[in-house]
């Protein structure tokens, strides 16, 4: 083999180690999509919690 087929099957191995995996991710993320269940809706109801400051945290004695 020459040293120009060398290089053209390792250019060709490098495109083909690249793109498999996104390709093949594609296509398993597409057949998930398909089969998973619509998103359930969540009602947040509103807390009254108190965020402090961090002037107020620095006071507090740990």
């Amino acid at each position: 083999m020459s040293f120009i087929d060398c290089i053209l099957l390792t250019l060709i191995n490098a495109v083909a180690c690249l793109a498999f995996p996104k390709l093949l991710s594609m296509i398993l993320a597409a057949n998930t999509k398909k089969s998973a269940p619509a998103p359930v809706t969540v009602t947040s109801t509103e807390s009254s919690t108190e965020v402090r400051s961090f002037s107020e945290l620095s006071e507090l004695r740990l």
